[in-house]
């Protein structure tokens, strides 16, 4: 199962790319905003009908767990629309790494202090060494 979710986690990565240049464009042509409320009216067409046919889970909970754990929808308009905007100024190249740069730091963090339900995960020179070449490489690619 590890592998799969290897496998799972890379081709997310590249569709993710492929969705930054292809919004990128849909931006500047139908609005940034409007590219955004289409990726989340479509996703949640196909979502629906996904959760209608393979659902499993019990949406009535829903009232039940911790408010903060309902933002993570929140989080993702905002993370979608600087990946639509940023893409046509810097690439995306550029902005996927950005992006990735400010995932791995902000996890790493996240872990480090356990936080937000997260497993412990000390943060070490190894791991700092990674995010400063990260660092090196979106400075060479500017």
């Amino acid at each position: 199962m590890r592998y799969i979710a290897y496998i799972l986690a890379l081709l997310g990565g590249i569709l993710l790319s492929i969705q930054g240049a292809v919004y990128g464009q849909l931006g500047q042509v139908i609005g940034q905003l409007e590219t955004n409320f289409y990726n989340f009216f479509v996703a949640s067409i196909l979502l629906g009908l996904l959760w209608l046919f393979f659902g499993k889970g019990n949406m009535s909970k829903i009232t039940k767990v911790p408010k903060w754990t309902l933002v993570g929808g929140a989080f993702g308009v905002v993370y979608l629309s600087a990946l639509i905007i940023s893409v046509p100024y810097i690439g995306v190249g550029l902005a996927m790494l950005a992006l990735i740069l400010g995932q791995l730091i902000t996890s790493m963090v996240i872990e480090h202090f356990g936080w937000l339900g997260s497993r412990r995960a000390k943060l070490n020179k190894e791991k700092i060494f990674a995010i400063i070449s990260m660092l090196i490489a979106l400075v060479l690619i500017y």
